[in-house]
């Protein structure tokens, strides 16, 4: 759908709070999006320029938009999540959770046996959790039928089979385990009491247990049963050990819902901690992959409902460590600057940071272990771009400056589709003055391939220059005085819309949104950035970006960093009068800064 279209149903569409739908010309639902105002929210994706080639592809297939008018921005919120998770529109935030968690089950009958299930059902029965861990439900299990002593037989336990003394109490029984509610020996009130117990302990309360048993172990003591006193203590200390080993954050804190997260590219991780009377009983990251521009916060706000709904959770406090915009009124949000609250944000980075490393480790481990796989995508990109040779040696440049000030350049390198560290090369520009990215390109593609022709490295297969056809022409001119010609590919990738073009040619070639050619070619991409970017924060951070304002006798880094973050360049700053730098840095730092360009 284009502007023109989308003009002739824009005055159909609402004011009000609700959701949007977008429908592609098969029908299939494309993206479910919530807003305060529906009519601006629908028209903005038409009345912009695109950052982001995922969200011109949605755009161009929307055939159809349908609405729903909802009561509050909340009510938005929850009919937009519902939504996503039935029918996962391709274009929304996928979270890639997929698990089967396991559950521990209070059976609906007469006294509940409690075990393992991966199968939630309404049946009526009481599922607590999910927990994240099949091994920790089991141990969890395991120490309660230690400690509280529930039946485990499949008997039907009707009030009139038990009057009728059809069943015989077992070896359980006589080890302990049970009370024999098959023989009437223990009432249903007594078996309610112990499954209480067990609900306390599952929300890492032991308090009510441990007073539990040292009221009865102090009875046991006062009739002279010393044996079963002595018992009952042994069961207490172990509980209390059990306590000791769960991870208690603070006696001070009840019930709050921890989040964090982390963006790489088109991907981000969400650590979530459960925290239940002061201790956490829950951890789970998950990995969601973003679809359109969606930043931090409204990934996180979407993961939180997510994970909230998934877990059961319904604690009246979510600690984030950022503000965000979290439609649910009734559910306080803490962006904690100190104490316990601001511990449980930096553990959660720490195990969201953790979880993002481990899987780039396991993701190259995979990639290193499947040649088939690499060579797969390599050929799909070969075949795309129509190259002679399979682009198994991939270099890929990209510029940079540092507000608007001292250029540098990075390359990195990529081989059989991964990357090769040990040849990453950064760039210090020598000969351009000034900001000239054209300038810059071509002298760093000189310098490259005349050091590669000179050593005898081999040439790669395939250079991206990440940029628009002004630097592909640049990078063409060095290579061309080099006598490049036909010895490799150079191709041209522009920012906004993730097209390729060829030297000279006038249409782009635009690859698959979610193909594994491009997806190659993204993370090619983002690499040059991240290395470039890496190489100018350590520059920064030695002094090599000395600026020409630190060089003003009376003007110090941090009045240079604020005037070049209110002017975006020196020569801004020069051009600036002293009534605007006067804003910036009052009368007397204008004075100076003046009478030095003057």
């Amino acid at each position: 759908m284009d502007a023109k279209a989308f003009q002739i149903i824009s005055s159909s569409l609402p004011n009000q709070p609700g959701i949007y739908k977008y429908f592609g010309s098969d029908n299939e639902l494309l993206y479910v999006g919530k807003a305060k105002s529906i009519k601006k929210r629908v028209s903005s994706y038409f009345n912009k320029t695109f950052t982001s080639y995922k969200t011109y592809e949605l755009v161009n297939r929307i055939h159809r938009i349908e609405f729903t008018i909802v009561h509050s921005e909340q009510d938005a919120f929850l009919l937009e999540n519902a939504l996503i998770k039935e029918f996962q529109p391709r274009f929304n935030i996928n979270l890639k959770d997929d698990k089967s968690y396991p559950y521990i089950i209070i059976k609906k009958e007469p006294f509940p046996r409690i075990f393992l299930t991966r199968k939630k059902m309404h049946d009526g029965s009481e599922y607590l959790g999910p927990f994240t861990s099949a091994g920790k439900v089991r141990e969890l299990i395991s120490f309660i039928r230690q400690y509280i002593p529930l039946r485990t037989c499949k008997l039907n336990l009707t009030q009139q089979n038990i009057e009728r003394k059809k069943f015989k109490v077992c070896l359980e029984y006589h080890l302990g385990n049970c009370k024999g509610p098959c023989e009437g020996l223990q009432t249903p009130e007594d078996y309610t009491e112990g499954l209480m117990q067990i609900r306390q302990l599952l929300k890492g309360n032991m308090t009510p247990v441990i007073s539990k048993y040292k009221t009865v172990m102090h009875e046991y003591a006062a009739n002279l049963d010393f044996e079963k006193a002595e018992m009952i203590r042994k069961k207490i200390d172990h509980l209390e050990k059990y306590q000791a080993r769960s991870v208690v954050v603070s006696r001070h804190l009840t019930n709050v819902d921890v989040f964090s997260i982390v963006k790489e590219a088109d991907m981000a991780f969400v650590n979530y901690l459960m925290v239940q009377n002061g201790t956490i009983i829950q951890t789970h990251t998950v990995e969601l992959q973003t679809r359109l521009e969606e930043n931090e916060g409204d990934i996180l706000v979407f993961a939180i409902a997510q994970l909230r709904e998934n877990f059961n959770s319904a604690a009246p406090e979510i600690v984030v460590p950022f503000a965000i915009d979290y439609p649910e009124t009734a559910t306080v949000v803490t962006v904690p600057k100190g104490g316990d609250k601001l511990k449980l944000i930096e553990l959660s980075q720490t195990n969201v940071q953790y979880f993002r490393q481990e899987l780039r480790r396991q993701k190259t481990l995979h990639l290193q272990q499947s040649n088939e796989a690499q060579h797969a995508v390599l050929l799909e990109l070969q075949q795309h771009l129509g190259l002679k040779e399979l682009p198994a040696h991939i270099e890929c440049f990209d510029n940079s400056n540092f507000q608007g000030s001292y250029p540098v350049s990075a390359m990195v390198c990529f081989k059989n589709g991964l990357p090769s560290k040990k040849d990453y090369r950064h760039f210090n520009v020598k000969t351009v003055k000034g900001i000239n990215d054209f300038a810059t390109m071509k002298e760093v593609v000189l310098r490259r391939y005349k050091r590669v022709l000179n050593e005898g490295q081999p040439l790669p297969q395939l250079v991206i220059i990440d940029g628009g056809k002004g630097q592909l022409g640049a990078a063409m001119e060095s290579m061309h005085a080099l006598n490049l010609d036909g010895k490799l590919t150079a191709v041209g990738l522009a920012k906004n819309e993730e097209e390729i073009f060829f030297p000279g040619d006038t249409a782009s070639i635009k690859l698959s949104w979610n193909g594994e050619g491009l997806n190659l070619i993204r993370r090619i991409r983002d690499e040059v950035h991240r290395f470039g970017i890496t190489f100018h924060r350590n520059k920064r951070s030695k002094g090599t970006f000395k600026n020409e304002l630190e060089n003003i006798e009376g003007i110090g880094e941090k009045t240079a960093t604020l005037l070049l973050q209110q002017f975006k360049s020196v020569k801004k700053i020069k051009e600036a009068s002293f009534e605007e730098l006067e804003t910036v840095v009052g009368k007397s730092k204008a004075g100076i800064i003046k009478t030095y360009f003057n």
